[in-house]
Order: C-alpha cells, then structure tokens, then sequence
C-alpha cells in the first residue's frame, strides 16, 4: 500500500480480524485520510470506515482486541457506520465526507462512495459550523495553553486537518477544487497575498513532521490559525450569499 510497514501490518492483521468478526455483515473496509494518500506524517493518524449491514454485539465483542492492538501500534482509529445511515452521515457530515470521497481507499470489499455525492447544499451549510467550531475552539486552547508551549504543537496539528478540508471544500463549492486539502490550503493562503499566512503553513507542515517550533512561536502561529479561519469563514459566507 506504499505505507510504512508497521502501518502496513497493522492494517492488514486489523482488516484479517474484522472479515470473520463481521461475516456478511460487513459491506466494506475503508482507508481514508492522509494513510489513503500514502502521506502519513509523524503527529498522523490512520483512520478507517467499516461500513456495516448490522452492527452485532457478539461481531463487535470479537474486534475489541484486534482494534485496541491497532490503536496502540498506529493510532488507528475506526468508524462503524451502517450501509443505510450513508445519505444521512454524508450530509450531517458533509466536509467530513467529502474529504474521504476525495481521499480513499478500499481495503476489503465494495467501494461505498462509488454512485454517492454529497449535496452542495448540505456541504456548504456543514462547512460554516465546522470553520465556526474550528474558531471558538482554537480561541479556547489559546487562553488555556498559550503558556504551555509544549502542548501547543499538538494543538496547531490538530487543526491543521480541519482547516484544511476546510479550504478543499469552499474550493470545491467555488467550482474550482485542488488536488489535495493540503494544496487546496496553500492556494488560498496564496490567493489572501498575507506573508503572514504563508509562515504559518510552513510553521503548520514542521509540526506536523515531528519538529518543534522556536520559543515563542506557537502561541503567534495559533492567533494566525484563527485570523486564517476567519478569512475562510468570511469567502464561505460570500458564497452563501452568493448562493
């Protein structure tokens, strides 16, 4: 799968585990996300959709351990998610679920997403509640850890993914999609001509890589995450008007 071996291993032995644990109750097993594009980084994790008939209690008792083993080795996190609540999810969920359309592979069975889209209406409305949830969250991690610079690292790269699905879907909605999140991100930063910006994605690609910002950087690069969401929220509120 061009992934590293231990992911490689883990997936398939989680993937093993899963087939007889669910039987013909279990439709398909997705990698989405960063593992899908072969791009994992070292704050990555692996995430996968098992996409289900039923959910059975006996089925799920049996892949506790199998999951709990994945989880410690790779971060591997999964979604259970029934082949009937697939509409409902893709527009509850829709800059989510644009992103795994964008971003998947099939492990074990049919591909789910194959005659599926999801609404432009449903990802437009989706993407102003996940920006707006992005920006009070990052002003709450500010005030709580801004003197904890340690654990601010994990905080840019944990909204490093947010914003930039972000971008992939507002340029999506605009007609005029990238070819990955990350590079949907770089071109409206590009688009906003603001330095500053440009700085933080590089500051955002180090943490993500592993590495650790100067002292005294990643307090300003959070407060740049938030002017940076605040100028995605203002194009998507453009658009809606527009709309």
């Amino acid at each position: 799968m061009g992934l590293p071996d231990v992911v490689e291993r883990a997936l398939t032995s989680f993937v093993e585990a899963a087939k007889p644990a669910f039987g013909t109750d279990l439709v398909s097993i997705v990698l989405f996300g960063s593992g899908a594009e072969q791009n994992l980084r070292a704050t990555s994790d692996v995430n996968i959709l098992l996409v289900l008939k039923r959910f059975d209690q006996a089925a799920a008792d049996r892949l506790r351990e199998p999951l709990r083993f994945a989880h410690a080795a790779v971060e591997l996190n999964a979604m259970f998610l029934l082949e009937a609540e697939l509409p409902a999810a893709m527009e509850a969920f829709a800059v989510k679920f644009a992103d795994i359309l964008a971003r998947h592979r099939v492990l074990h069975g049919r591909d789910p997403f194959a005659a599926i889209t999801v609404p432009d209406a449903a990802l437009l409305r989706r993407l102003k509640q996940v920006l707006l949830n992005q920006q009070i969250r990052l002003r709450e991690r500010y005030v709580l850890l801004s003197l904890r610079e340690e654990q601010l690292g994990r905080v840019i790269a944990d909204a490093a993914p947010p914003l930039r699905a972000g971008a992939a879907s507002l340029l999506q909605l605009e007609g005029n999609p990238a070819p990955s999140p990350k590079k949907a991100l770089q071109r409206v930063v590009e688009e906003l001509n603001d330095p500053a910006l440009g700085d933080v994605l590089a500051a955002i690609s180090r943490v993500r890589s592993g590495e650790r910002l100067e002292p005294g950087q990643a307090p300003a690069v959070l407060i740049q995450m938030m002017h940076l969401t605040e100028r995605l929220r203002e194009r998507v509120d453009l658009l809606a008007m527009r709309g």
